[in-house]
Formats: structure tokens, C-alpha cells, sequence
């Protein structure tokens, strides 16, 4: 549907121009969307509006202008409408959309993929959690977004790395290794004070166990002062961590490709080696016996702390060194996924990748906001094994990974989340999750019911869906088509939670239908019309579910 409007109003533009109707010095992105009024047309696009400011006309004298020059000649529209300031609503033919259903049926999982991206370079940097305690559900918020954009941008033709950043340098880490170290040592009846800002959650006490059992560390540092074992302890205690992690994100089927170290840029001075590179281009300054980025010279508003007084690295040193390393690696954007408490931190590193001479826009941040677990509408309270946050892995193991997946994307990122376990295990059509797995599971019935009955689902090419005359099945055929503008549209605007409410539209319509019509009937030639139909329907939750990363059950 896309490129063959877009080709048709691409053509009109070019005819406008040439006929000195309209100047396009820049050929404009021509965006599709659907109206919100389905009455107005079944696909609807803003190009008179975007381009009203560079050709000085109002929208909808523009929309005139083109619509008058609009030729069909793929012969799949059936009218074309200017409705409000300039909307162009196109309603497309039957026989369009039969099309549809044999292009789904020759592509199959294939179907809804487009090609935007072209094999750019993108790297995806997500959940990065301190390695000092269980991820909770915030963080499995930023997983399932992270990696559903991850598979979004991968299916729209982007060359995809997905890293978890490891915040492994720096304060917390001790308070980590010295919290285990408290605990290891009044397991073992030495009296030691737990530090002040330690972290008091039932899982220190499991690490110390460990502790005890590894070789690594086992009794030998029973009577040994921290300060002589301090890297012992901070480097099992992270691993330890990070193995808790990785389990947890393996539990909610969240792979990496790269799992980057902080410390590592310490290790083989990455961080004073970049910090020089600002200082050749001019960025970086001395003052007050500190050093500085100039930030505020790409609109931060102050300028930034990188050495203090004392000579010790900031936070901002490390991740000037990481997104150099990223940019040395040849990503043609980065997306960082961040909690919400993150949002003053975005001016600060937009500037560093300007510093090092990168558009403004090679870094996009998503930013995501908090979740509350509920149980009926009520607070669940806080995890015994965390301490002070519900974990990631207490939600999962309650409700389910493909729940939990669904449900962390039915918002838009940066939208506060009320998440409540008890509607996300109901098997009813209140809970999104299982209305659409119900979907696919019932479609996958209706193909054994066909297949016990001797019925072969035919070949698309072979079907009269000129038989598919019910607005229902209109409805379903016009859904399917919409797919791949879904698809892409989601990908350009990194909102991966698009794709959840498309399924539950499309599981609505299906489940709808079929509470009103038989698919199998004594008709054969319109059985296979419907069955071609929901095959179609089958494989396209299929499609939109894999990419957020949830499985499509073939019963339930």
C-alpha cells in the first residue's frame, strides 16, 4: 500500500512542479497514516501540510493542487477526499485489498518487513543496570522496549547491535563488595559492621554464600582486613551480579550481542585519551583547578564537570570515553534507553557527540517511566529477596514472560505504568495479552477443524475473494494492509508499543467475526475465501508478535 500511493503522489507532486503549480525544492517524506474517523477513508497522508511553510499556501490549496494531479494508474483507489486543514484520504478498491491477502500468502513471515534502513549501522543500548542487585521491573520495562525496538528496527532493514553497558567502575561496586564482605564474615561469627550506604537485600546474604563455596574466595579472607581484599570481593560480587542478571533477562528472552565494561575504558585509558581529544578540539577547558566540557557550546546550559578538584574522574569522563568508543565503531545512531530520572543527563551527552564532530542526532534517547506493580488495584509490596523494589524475576515467575512483555509495552515508554498481575493472569478478554494469543490459537483451531473435514486451504491465486462482501471481512482485509505502514511507521518513530495496539485491533476484529460468521460452511468456494482470509490474519499476529517477542500458542 505504501509505495504504491507513495509513487502515485510522488508522480502528482513532480506534475505540480512542472507545471509551475507548486516549487518542491526538497522532495518531502511522504507519511501515511489512519484516520481517526474511518468514514474519511481508509488511508489518509499530511504532505500538503508539511509542505505549506516552504511553499508559502495553505494546506488545503495545496491538497487541491496535488489531488488534481493524482493518476491511478495501479487502478487501486477508489476515491480521494481533502478533509479538514489538508488531510488527503484515499479509499481503496476491493480488489486491492484481495491483493493484499496473496501478497501475505506468498511472503508469509516476510510479510510487513520494508527496507528503510538500508544496512545502517544502529546500536541499541538498553537495561544497562548497576551490577549491584537484582533487576527490578523498571528495568524490565527498558528490556522489553529495548529489545522489541531492537527487532523492530532489524525487520525495517537495520543492521542492529543490542549492548548492555556494565556499570562496573566507581562507588557503587565497592559498597557492593564491601556489603558481601560484611555479610561473609559474620557468617562465619566475626563481628563486622555493615557500611552505612550498603545494600541490605536478602541477595548479599546469598553472594556471601557463594562466597563461601567458590574458590575464588572460600575461608581465606575470614580474618583478612577489606582493604586487602577489596578486588577479591568486588570482582566475584559482580560477577555474581551480572550472572543473576543474565539469567533474569535470559527467563524474559532478552539476548545481547555485546556486554561493554566500564571499567574497561579505565583499563586501557580510553577515558584520557578522549578527554585529550576534547581538549585538541577545543572543548574541554581547565578552571577552578577542574576540568570542563563546554557543553553549554551546543545548548546544555551550564558547562560540565569532567575532572574534580581532587582529581578524580566524574561520571560524565566515563561515558564521554563509551560514546566515543561507540561512535569509533561506526554506528550511524545510537539509542539509548534510560529511566526517566535521567532526562537532565540527555543535553550533557548530545553535546559530547557534537564535541566529536557527529550530528546532534546520531544519539536518540527513549526514555522510560516508572512502573507500579499492582494486585487488584492495590500496591504489591516490596520484594524480601530486593529489599526495597520489586524484581523483574518475581514478575515473570508470577505472570509469565509473554504477559509481562506485553504489558510493559502497552504504553508509550515514557508514560507511568500501572501494572496489575492479577488482570495479566486472567484467561478472559480483559487481558490484552491473552486476547491476542487467543486470536492466533483460535485461527490455528479453525486450520485443524479444516484439515479433520479433508478441507486443503487453497492456494491464494486460486480464491474469488470478490465472495468477501461482509463489512467484517473488509475491516480485517483493510487491517492486514495497514501492517507494514504500522511497521514502519513504529520503527521511524522508535515507538515499538505502536504494534501492540495494532494487535489488539486486529484480535478484536477476528474474534468478533468469528463470533457472528462460520468460517467453515457448506459454500466451498467461499470456505475458501475465509479460510485464505485467516490464514492471513494467523500469520500477521504471528509477524507482529514475534517482533515484540511473543509467542504465537497454537492452543490455549
Amino acid at each position: 500500500m505504501k509505495e504504491a500511493l507513495s509513487n502515485i503522489l510522488y508522480n502528482a507532486l513532480t506534475e505540480a512542479k512542472k507545471n509551475g503549480e507548486l516549487k518542491i525544492k526538497d522532495e518531502p517524506l511522504i507519511v501515511l497514516e489512519i484516520p481517526k474517523d474511518e468514514t474519511k477513508g481508509d488511508v489518509a497522508t499530511t504532505v500538503a501540510m508539511a509542505l505549506a511553510a516552504s511553499e508559502k499556501k495553505k494546506p488545503r490549496d495545496i491538497a487541491e493542487i496535488i489531488v488534481k494531479h493524482i493518476k491511478d494508474e495501479a487502478g487501486i483507489i477508489d476515491k480521494v477526499d481533502i478533509a479538514g486543514p489538508g488531510f488527503i484520504n484515499f479509499l481503496l478498491k476491493n480488489e486491492y485489498y484481495h491483493q493484499i491477502l496473496k501478497q501475505i500468502d506468498k511472503e508469509g513471515k516476510d510479510y510487513g518487513s520494508v527496507d528503510i534502513g538500508k544496512g545502517e549501522k544502529v546500536q541499541v543500548e538498553f537495561v544497562s543496570a548497576n551490577p549491584t542487585g537484582p533487576l527490578h521491573v523498571g528495568h524490565g520495562r527498558g528490556a522489553a522496549v529495548g529489545d522489541a525496538l531492537s527487532n523492530l528496527l532489524a525487520a525495517t532493514g537495520y543492521d542492529v547491535t543490542r549492548e548492555f553497558y556494565i556499570n562496573d567502575a566507581g562507588r557503587q561496586v565497592r559498597l557492593l563488595a564491601q556489603s558481601v564482605y560484611s555479610r561473609y564474615r559474620q557468617m562465619h561469627g566475626k563481628e563486622e559492621p555493615f557500611p552505612e550506604d550498603g545494600y541490605h537485600g536478602t541477595y548479599i546474604n546469598e553472594v556471601a554464600v557463594s562466597a563461601t563455596a567458590s574458590q575464588a574466595i572460600n575461608l581465606k579472607f575470614v580474618d583478612v582486613p577489606f582493604e586487602k581484599c577489596e578486588a577479591d570481593f568486588a570482582e566475584f560480587s559482580k560477577e555474581e551480579m551480572l550472572r543473576d542478571i543474565r539469567n533474569d533477562l535470559n527467563a524474559f528472552g532478552v539476548r545481547f550481542d555485546n556486554w561493554f565494561s566500564e571499567q574497561s575504558l579505565l583499563n586501557d585509558s580510553s577515558v584520557k585519551k578522549s578527554i585529550e581529544e576534547l581538549k585538541d578540539r577545543g572543548f574541554a577547558y581547565k578552571k577552578d583547578d577542574a576540568l570542563w566540557l563546554r557543553s553549554t557550546a551546543f545548548g546544555d546550559d551550564k558547562d560540565r564537570v569532567i575532572i574534580k578538584k581532587d582529581g578524580s574522574y566524574t561520571y560524565l569522563a566515563t561515558d564521554i570515553a563509551y560514546h566515543r568508543n561507540k561512535l569509533s565503531r561506526g554506528f550511524k545512531s545510537l539509542i539509548n534507553i534510560w529511566g526517566a530520572d535521567h532526562h537532565g543527563y540527555i543535553p550533557r551527552v548530545q553535546a559530547v557527540i557534537q564535541a566529536f564532530g557527529h550530528p546532534k542526532d546520531t544519539l536518540h534517547v527513549l526514555l522510560v517511566q516508572l512502573v507500579a506493580v499492582l494486585r487488584q488495584g492495590k500496591p504489591v509490596p516490596m520484594s524480601k529477596r530486593a529489599g526495597d523494589f520489586v524484581t523483574l524475576r518475581e514478575v515473570v515467575q508470577e505472570v509469565g514472560s509473554d504477559a509481562a512483555r506485553f504489558f510493559f509495552l502497552m504504553r508509550r515508554s515514557d508514560s507511568h505504568l500501572d501494572f496489575d498481575l492479577e488482570l495479566a493472569k486472567k484467561q478472559s478478554s480483559e487481558n490484552p495479552v491473552y486476547y491476542v494469543q487467543y486470536a492466533h490459537a483460535r485461527l490455528c483451531s479453525v486450520e485443524r477443524q479444516a484439515e479433520e473435514r479433508g478441507i486443503k486451504i487453497p492456494d491464494a491465486d486460486s480464491v474469488d475473494f470478490g465472495l468477501l462482501k461482509l463489512p467484517e471481512e473488509r475491516n480485517m482485509m483493510k487491517q492486514l494492509a495497514l501492517y507494514p505502514i504500522t511497521i514502519e511507521g513504529s520503527a521511524r518513530a522508535l515507538e515499538p508499543h505502536r504494534i501492540t495496539f495494532y494487535l489488539q485491533n486486529l484480535a478484536g476484529l477476528l474474534h468478533n467475526y468469528y463470533f457472528h460468521h462460520r468460517i467453515i460452511i457448506d459454500d466451498k468456494p467461499l470456505t475458501d475465501a475465509r479460510l485464505v482470509l485467516m490464514k492471513g490474519v494467523r500469520q500477521v499476529i504471528k509477524n507482529a508478535l514475534d517482533i515484540i517477542g511473543i509467542k504465537a500458542p497454537e492452543k490455549m
